[in-house]
């Protein structure tokens, strides 16, 4: 869940206006992120194939950008979300499906 105030870094400025370390947010999963651990992607995945008409050029997009979200949430974010939130993480990887909700048991 992201913190619109962090995301914006007022909440960083804030806490160093008043010389106070800047916590680590809390790794919760909250809504969607029960059902898959990147809603977000998994919404840009539908939109991108759900066309009523479906082009070679939509088409070339569509596998492109499909195989990129693919590649970077598994190599790179996923990586990078580990290494910072640790074993909470390892559990919730093991309990959540990646992109494609209903597919862990």
């Amino acid at each position: 869940m992201i913190n619109h105030f962090e995301l914006f870094g007022l909440a960083q400025i804030f806490n160093n206006l008043k010389n106070k370390k800047t916590p680590n947010p809390k790794f919760q999963t909250n809504y969607l992120y029960k059902l898959v651990r990147h809603p977000i992607m998994l919404g840009f995945l539908i939109a991108f194939w759900a066309t009523p008409t479906m082009t070679v050029g939509h088409l070339f997009f569509t596998l492109i950008t499909t195989i990129y979200i693919f590649i970077a949430v598994k190599y790179l974010e996923e990586k990078d979300l580990r290494k910072y939130i640790g074993e909470a993480y390892e559990t919730y990887q093991n309990e959540v499906p990646m992109i494609i909700p209903f597919t862990k048991k």
